[in-house]
């Protein structure tokens, strides 16, 4: 399946975690610890399938910054297909090898996989996927592990 088109999608900011403990001193400047900067999804198309009862079909842009990485998640009973339009992927899937998808390459995720890996290869450069989701309709998409 070749998928071709043009998608506008804002880049997320980096995030910064400020720390500090009982011990810091009062007035002092806390030590400041560097995540690497998240994903960013943005919905396409939000459709139920009508021959599908209960199915709803989400197609979305999933942005990743320069050295960002996904938190190990789920997507619940979903099948994902993605797509890389930019950049370069490093994924992992349940206990299977790392794999890294470069620009019109393609992989599927079977419903209840457990996606340990997900990151942008590139210090320097954004990564961008076409992400389509097949759902039980009102589930959500993305569950980070350590969330109900």
């Amino acid at each position: 399946m070749r998928i071709a088109g043009g998608f506008l999608v804002v880049a997320a900011l980096a995030g910064v975690t400020a720390c500090s403990g009982p011990d810091q001193p009062a007035g002092s400047t806390p030590p400041v610890a560097s995540q690497p900067p998240a994903e960013t999804l943005t919905p396409l198309l939000e459709q139920a399938l009508p021959n599908a009862q209960g199915k709803t079909f989400t197609s979305a842009v999933v942005d990743f910054p320069p050295g960002a990485r996904a938190q190990p998640h789920r997507h619940g009973e979903a099948f994902v297909y993605a797509y890389v339009l930019e950049g370069t992927v490093r994924s992992r899937l349940d206990d299977e090898p790392v794999s890294t998808y470069r620009q019109g390459e393609n992989w599927v995720e079977q419903p209840g996989a457990h996606h340990v890996l997900t990151e942008n290869t590139s210090p320097t450069e954004r990564a961008r996927l076409l992400v389509v989701f097949v759902s039980n309709t009102g589930d959500e998409l993305k569950v980070d592990d350590g969330h109900p």
